[in-house]
């Protein structure tokens, strides 16, 4: 069994004390107490070792291994050493393994204070034996793992260092699978959140969490919270297929919320993670080669976003696999799916997110919409994902840019679609009359709220009750150019329609579930809601 431990790191009794409580209400299974920064009273510990309502680890972690605590040397292991007096003992007492082969004093002080083969006391308590890395995979990392495994007093092995990339989190899944004792194996920083979420799927001893996102006490370290509810901790098990979201940056995404809670209502055996990978093809390659291959990890698709749309038609097209027709004619791809054969697949669910979000707002089929015209405002990767799925409809497609050039870069590269797509100058908006108004451009996007992509362009003809306005931005819900829009009787549509679509889409070829859409939308604006309310967005 895995365990879900809480880190509190102790300024006082009552703060601890409280904390620990937090933590057994959130339902954790053990509290760890880092007492780095209290260390003067033994008696005052073992007080809170007897009342904690769960079972607790103790640690006082130094400097020179990543913790707070500056003092004696003498004075920590004499400390740790008398916690085991009380009524009630600690589970586990971590200490560092540079520290316990350093000195004969301190090995025999530490061995006296917890039970091992050759103990003669009554103490109950566990040794962790650890080694942390703040800078990067240690390069003694497998000589550290034989050391603690070959002492006798160690019950625990713990190795810790910071990820360098999404490959590391492999290593210490191969640690924790090949384990000669009880054995923990953690990546920090925000790439290591894989080793955090995943420990139980291959059977760690445990995982660290923070009682809030003001807690943690160690890089990136997810809360109680996020790794039972947003991760599904409880429903994680050997056979759990992993998912994520692959872009750089990607730690706002909020499709970790939605496809876990799609995962949680389907009762289907996932978990979706976030995927932090460089923009270097180079970099996406080794990543995603490595965790196909890893075939415990059962890595299963991933919702791919900027700036990788591009390398992932280029990998799959190395690799073998499958570039469905519509990912190619854009360019670009958004989904990666493998089957349980090994079989890749990449397609683009963004177009159709797009297509079928403006249907639904005008009650329309899709085949309805020859004919019409459609104003798009932007050229990068969006706007063209938009102009292929209305122009495969033959709806004649008009690109509006600020850079005319790129305007007509994107109108000449994708001729003889359908529909007409020709470039046009932003100034010459305000001529338009369109029936459907995009905006695939971010302005307008938190944090800058006030901007809008049409403010001295607006349209003459045209524009009113009947016209679609539709933006692709979803933070926030109500942009200036919607509000804007709907105060002159227009359609809006915002940009959460297209980001719950596509994932809904990415859902069902993962799943072979239809997607909970209704569920998607309140979780987004359900979030949104909430961050507003708490003066964060």
């Amino acid at each position: 069994m895995t365990h879900l431990a809480v880190s509190i790191m102790v300024h006082d009794l009552a703060q601890a004390s409280s904390a620990a409580i937090r933590a057994a209400e959130q339902g954790a299974d053990l509290v760890e107490f880092r007492i780095d920064r209290f260390t003067q009273d033994a008696d005052a510990l073992i007080k809170l070792i007897e009342n904690s309502p769960l079972p607790c680890i103790v640690t006082c972690r130094p400097q020179w291994e990543g913790g707070d605590y500056d003092g004696e040397e003498q004075s920590r292991i004499a400390l740790l050493a008398q916690l085991h007096q009380g009524l009630r003992q600690p589970a586990y007492i971590d200490f560092e393994l540079a520290a316990y082969q350093q000195s004969d004093q301190a090995r025999r002080k530490i061995n006296q204070a917890v039970d091992h083969p050759g103990q003669v006391g009554t103490t109950t308590t566990g040794l962790i034996l650890s080694s942390h890395d703040m800078d990067g995979r240690p390069v003694d990392l497998y000589q550290c793992i034989e050391a603690m495994a070959a002492t006798r007093a160690c019950r625990v092995i713990k190795i810790a260092w910071m990820a360098r990339s999404l490959r590391d989190n492999l290593e210490a899944f191969e640690i924790i699978s090949q384990r000669h004792k009880p054995t923990i194996a953690l990546c920090m920083g925000e790439a290591g959140l894989p080793s955090r979420v995943l420990a139980k799927k291959f059977g760690a001893l445990l995982t660290f969490a923070a009682i809030d996102e003001n807690s943690g006490t160690a890089p990136g370290q997810p809360t109680v919270q996020q790794i039972k509810n947003l991760y599904r901790w409880d429903a994680v098990d050997a056979e759990t297929r992993v998912y994520g979201v692959i872009g750089w940056p990607v730690g706002h995404s909020l499709s970790p919320t939605i496809h876990n809670a799609g995962f949680d209502q389907a009762a289907f055996n996932g978990v979706y993670l976030p995927m932090p990978i460089p923009p270097a093809y180079e970099h996406f390659k080794a990543t995603i080669s490595s965790w196909i291959d890893a075939s415990t990890l059962h890595f299963r698709g991933a919702s791919v976003t900027l700036p990788h749309k591009e390398n992932l038609i280029r990998f799959v097209e190395e690799v073998g696999g499958q570039v469905d027709a519509l990912a190619a004619q854009i360019g670009a791809a958004n989904t990666l799916t493998i089957t349980e054969d090994g079989t890749l697949a990449a397609s683009n669910t963004d177009s159709d997110a797009a297509l079928t979000a403006v249907c639904h707002a005008m009650n329309i089929t899709t085949s309805q919409l020859e004919g019409r015209r459609v104003a798009l405002i932007g050229a990068g990767g969006v706007a063209r994902a938009v102009a292929v799925a209305f122009a495969r409809q033959k709806a004649t497609v008009v690109v509006y840019n600020r850079t005319y050039d790129r305007a007509i870069a994107l109108a000449n590269s994708l001729t003889g679609i359908g529909g007409k797509i020709v470039p046009a100058k932003l100034e010459k908006l305000c001529d338009s009359c369109c029936q459907i108004y995009i905006n695939c451009t971010p302005i307008g996007m938190h944090p800058n709220t006030n901007a809008t992509p049409i403010e001295a362009t607006k349209p003459t003809k045209g524009w009113g009750p009947g016209t679609v306005v539709f933006d692709t931005i979803y933070n926030p819900l109500s942009t200036r150019l919607l509000q804007e829009a709907q105060a002159d009787g227009c359609i809006v549509i915002n940009g959460v329609e297209m980001f719950v679509r596509q994932a809904a889409a990415q859902f069902a070829l993962w799943t072979g579930c239809e997607a909970p859409l209704d569920l998607f939308r309140r979780t987004i604006t359900d979030h949104f809601t909430d961050t507003q309310i708490n003066g964060a967005g």
